[in-house]
């Protein structure tokens, strides 16, 4: 598949998991990318399974820190001659427990990395690149963003506000650019394990599909909203949960 050759992707978050199969689903499509993970060894394993540095180059660093965030941008220029497509991945969950006893300062830092940090993003490429050649941009959002989200409330809080974030650009930034997000329910990552492992088949009763996510059913769903077939597509975020939410209230 050559859809996106000659084009130049950011992918933040992807040393595993969502953010690895979405880089793969892009490299597979003829893309370039510049892919981001706070750990460089994990990083480095990344890039070699994505094909090595002609098709991929890693920037490790915090998705909190703008140094990093511009840093990234700037390597997807100089390094392949653009930014197309910009992916932001990154989201953090550091407790669990009612919302009503969450930690502040934890809830400030979750909401800085995974809301103000996307939006330092998007800003980044927008300014860099995007403004003047265009291009499309993809969230990972979380179908905890959609309804209650007990234990992880504040994350689900901050999901929340990247889908509204995405109507909110997707005005502003058209028609130049495209913004879209997914919302996947669980996916088979070490990100998610708790909610699953162990348990499997239990956890996987509720999905109408009789099985969770895997990490390749968000990357090919992210290359559709990224690509050309989506061209009239903005604004939107697109559910990935295997049927979970059309069953509705047990």
């Amino acid at each position: 598949m050559s859809e996106f050759e000659g084009r130049t992707a950011l992918v933040t978050g992807a040393s595993r998991g969502i953010g690895l199969a979405i880089a793969q689903s892009l490299v597979r499509r003829g893309a370039r990318v510049v892919v981001t993970a706070r750990k460089p060894e994990a990083l480095t394993e990344a890039v070699a399974a994505l094909g090595g540095p002609d098709v991929a180059v890693g920037v490790a660093g915090n998705a909190g820190d703008p140094a990093h965030r511009a840093e990234a941008v700037r390597t997807a220029v100089d390094t392949f001659g653009g930014l197309d497509m910009l992916v932001g991945n990154v989201g953090i969950n550091p407790v669990f427990g009612p919302m009503v006893d969450l930690d502040l300062d934890a809830f400030r830092k979750i909401l800085d990395t995974n809301v103000v940090g996307t939006l330092g993003l998007v800003q980044e490429a927008w300014r860099a690149w995007m403004a003047e050649h265009g291009g499309s941009v993809l969230i990972v959002a979380s179908v905890g963003g959609l309804k209650a989200s007990p234990g992880i409330a504040g994350y689900g809080v901050s999901k929340a506000a990247l889908i509204n974030m995405v109507t909110q650009l997707a005005v502003e930034l058209g028609p130049t650019v495209r913004v879209n997000a997914v919302a996947p329910a669980v996916v088979k990552t070490r990100f998610a394990g708790a909610l699953y492992e162990g348990r499997e088949a239990e956890a996987a009763k509720g999905y109408p599909l009789g099985r969770l996510g895997e990490p390749e059913d968000i990357g090919e769903a992210a290359a559709y909203l990224l690509g050309d077939g989506a061209g009239w597509v903005t604004g939107q975020t697109l559910v990935l949960d295997g049927g979970t939410l059309s069953r509705g209230p047990a």
